[in-house]
């Protein structure tokens, strides 16, 4: 089994998130939160913010750890055919300067503030749905349940 730990930004603001669209070598694309893996010694509060610039061309700052999800994605629905267990740590990120742009050189093509209504009609990671519940919901135990897979939502 593969693994990855992993840090993502759930940028809120004025009922809108910020998402940013990531295309797959195989030209697959899909809607994420901006964030990705944490680095070998690096802490997932410091990669957060590196991923946040790296992904939008945005600085920003962390205001609250909304959660952990751990998820195991069977072999048959991974992307390399392995099963494949991913831990995210959500934080609630606020964008403090920059301007918007693809990642270079990179898988994220593009970033932009989607209205939370519009969400729902995008072919999206469960990531997007795990950070927007955390961040509606603020369990005090960091801990959502289950985001169901299929349609448009993805592993």
């Amino acid at each position: 089994m593969s693994f990855r730990l992993a840090a993502y930004a759930v940028c809120v603001e004025d009922g809108r998130v910020l998402i940013a669209r990531h295309v797959c070598a195989d030209g697959e694309s899909n809607w994420t939160l901006p964030g990705g893996g944490v680095e070998h010694g690096e802490d997932p509060f410091d990669a957060v913010i590196r991923e946040v610039a790296e992904e939008t061309g945005c600085t920003a700052v962390v205001e609250s750890l909304l959660g952990v999800d751990s998820r195991v994605v069977p072999a048959a629905e991974a992307r390399r055919g392995i099963k494949h267990q991913n831990v995210g740590v959500f934080y609630r990120v606020r964008i403090t300067g920059g301007r918007l742009r693809p990642e270079p050189n990179g898988e994220i093509v593009e970033s932009v503030w989607t209205p939370f209504p519009d969400v729902t009609a995008l072919r999206r990671s469960s990531l997007v749905d795990v950070g927007l519940a955390l961040a509606r919901t603020a369990p005090a135990t960091g801990h959502v349940g289950p985001v169901p897979v299929g349609g448009l939502v993805r592993h």
